[in-house]
Formats: C-alpha cells, sequence, structure tokens
C-alpha cells in the first residue's frame, strides 16, 4: 500500500502489512515462539502508522524502515542484558573460587578445596602426623577444620558446642606452637 487513505483504519492497513513482521523475523533470524517479537514488529507499525506523512515517502517504506529497525534495537538491547548477566556470573564464580576473598561453609565448597589442597600436595600424611604430634587435641580439631576442611569460626563453635572466642584461642595456641616448632627447625639447621 502506497498512499494512506483517510478512511483506512490501522486494521485495514495492519491486514495488508502484517506479513513485513514475519519478513523482517526471517530476515533477522529471530526465533519467535512466545510472539514477544511480533509484539514488537506490531507496536513499530503502529507507531509507523501513527507518525506517517504522506508527502515525504512511501508507506511501505517507512513501515519496513520502523519494523526492522525496532527489532534491531530489541536485539541490541537483549545483547547488552546478556552480557552484563554473564559478566555478573562470571565474577560471582571467580569470588567463589578464590579462597582470598570468599569463605564458605557450603559442602561443595570444602570438598573442592580439599581436592585443590590433595592435588598441590598438601595432604602428605607424615607433615600432617607431625603437626598433629606438636599440638592438643584441640589444637589439632582447629587445624583441621579450619585449614584443612575450610570451616568458618562459627561453623567450628558451632559444630563442637563451644564459644566463637574458644575456638579462636584454639586456633592462637595451635598457631604459637606451630611457630615454636618451625623455628626450633630453622635453629637446627644453622
Amino acid at each position: 500500500m502506497e498512499k494512506k487513505r483517510v478512511n483506512d483504519t490501522f486494521e485495514d492497513i495492519f491486514n495488508q502489512n502484517k506479513r513485513r513482521i514475519h519478513y523482517h523475523l526471517h530476515q533477522l533470524q529471530m526465533s519467535d515462539p512466545h510472539q514477544v517479537y511480533y509484539q514488537e514488529g506490531l507496536v513499530a507499525m503502529w507507531n509507523a502508522y501513527r507518525k506517517y506523512e504522506p508527502d515525504k515517502g512511501p508507506m511501505a517504506t517507512y513501515f519496513n524502515y520502523m519494523i526492522r529497525n525496532r527489532l534491531i534495537d530489541l536485539i541490541r538491547k537483549e545483547t547488552g542484558e546478556k552480557e552484563k548477566q554473564t559478566m555478573i556470573l562470571q565474577k560471582r564464580r571467580l569470588e567463589q573460587e578464590d579462597g582470598n576473598y570468599y569463605r564458605s561453609g557450603s559442602t561443595a565448597n570444602r570438598h573442592s578445596m580439599a581436592q585443590a589442597a590433595e592435588d598441590m600436595g598438601m595432604y602428605r600424611t607424615d607433615v600432617w602426623a607431625e603437626v598433629k604430634g606438636n599440638l592438643s587435641e584441640k589444637q589439632w580439631k582447629w587445624v583441621t577444620y579450619f585449614i584443612i576442611e575450610d570451616m568458618s569460626v562459627q561453623e567450628i563453635a558451632e559444630q563442637e558446642g563451644v564459644s566463637v572466642e574458644t575456638v579462636k584461642g584454639w586456633g592462637k595456641a595451635a598457631r604459637r606452637k606451630l611457630r615454636g616448632v618451625v623455628a626450633e627447625e630453622k635453629l637446627e639447621f644453622n
């Protein structure tokens, strides 16, 4: 349809031009099972119908221009949103995998941390047996839970039925003893 007649309603114009929307969906290779993009094309056609000025060119060309550009804008918007979501997910994944910034009590994270420690050779039984020999039972619990299993002080306290301050005390004592053992070994080597 080239010219908009005074008595043409949008329904008449739509019936004559509805295949244009499908054409542009096909040209842009857009899958539209829920008719979301089709609805956007329909809104673009309505806006073109309202704003059309016959002395500026054919209506068909204006419809094509408006529908195609509306669909392209929608694709760009959705692509930008997907990129933002991907970046957010990547950031969260990095935070979860980096032990310096994220400490989780989840079993899955403990397992992955334990597996990584094992892969790096941190579970040498001879070394841990020597460490255990220098510590009390409570201090060894702190080493096992806090260092090896990557549990928080709060989680250890809840599991052992003691206060957070008690668990912190175990940790201080364990570190003090381990520093003493390392210092003695250094003196023996000198």
